[in-house]
């Protein structure tokens, strides 16, 4: 899959234009060009208020001067793939962002060899920059939900996480204990929650059951290695951690 989508094309002749254009999607039929412009200036006002292209097939001859000028007045960030019919600019040209430099008329084997040094370059380039990203998602502190603002009646009302007790789910149904006494609703269900609180506080013991570690008040051995606990403000007697989740349910808890 190619890594050049979006596309800028800076050409002051249209059948240049057009031609250009039925190359680049002849060669990689998921591009999008996103404007064909024939001034410096045009290029300079779009380049200002647009988000950069993956490329800019960029004629040097433009319809008011020549498209070096756009360097100095503009941020370039991309890459430049330029176009002109006189050689004489070469050298120039790859003072700049230059990919590649193309003499018109442009060939489609020309212009194929000029895109798949681009692709070739920039793909080394965001492999790297996605392990980075993956490396920093393992090292920085993941943010947990801190509160919830349920309706209530017709306002709101805010319940912060440490005030839970325990989720339990009744009839598809998420309810949350609170260390008060009361109960209210949250949307969310118990898989959504089990992904949203901090695991160092809550632990899924069942289907059924998500609990604080401050709500747990006894854990006693039951029949076939599962675990039989006492939960502060539950008159449930039945909640069971099973025999799978038991050695790792003791561990969170310091065992």
């Amino acid at each position: 899959m190619s890594a050049i989508k979006k596309i800028l094309i800076l050409e002051d002749e249209q059948l240049n234009a057009e031609r250009l254009q039925r190359l680049l999607l002849k060669i990689r039929p998921g591009i999008m060009v996103l404007a064909v412009l024939p001034s410096v200036k045009k290029a300079v006002e779009w380049l200002e208020d647009n988000a950069p292209p993956d490329l800019v097939m960029m004629d040097i001859r433009l319809a008011d001067g020549e498209s070096f000028e756009i360097f100095n007045l503009a941020e370039v960030s991309c890459p430049v793939i330029f176009t002109t019919a006189y050689d004489e600019y070469a050298l120039k040209a790859f003072k700049y962002n230059s990919i590649d430099y193309l003499l018109k008329p442009v060939e489609e084997r020309e212009l194929e060899a000029a895109v798949l040094k681009l692709e070739q370059a920039i793909r080394p380039a965001v492999q790297q920059q996605l392990r980075i990203e993956e490396l920093l998602d393992q090292i920085r502190p993941r943010e947990y939900r801190k509160r919830f603002l349920l309706a209530y009646r017709d306002a709101y009302q805010k319940i912060n996480v440490e005030d839970i007790a325990y989720f339990y789910s009744h009839l598809t149904i998420t309810h949350a204990q609170l260390t008060d006494g009361r109960q209210v609703v949250v949307p969310q269900t118990l898989e959504t929650l089990e992904q949203e609180l901090d695991p160092g506080n809550f632990f899924r013991v069942n289907r059924q059951y998500i609990l604080h570690v401050n709500a747990i008040e006894k854990v006693h051995n039951f029949f076939n290695g599962k675990l039989k606990l006492e939960v502060k403000h539950s008159n449930d007697p039945d909640i069971i951690v099973s025999r799978t989740k038991a050695s790792q349910f003791k561990s969170w808890l310091g065992y």
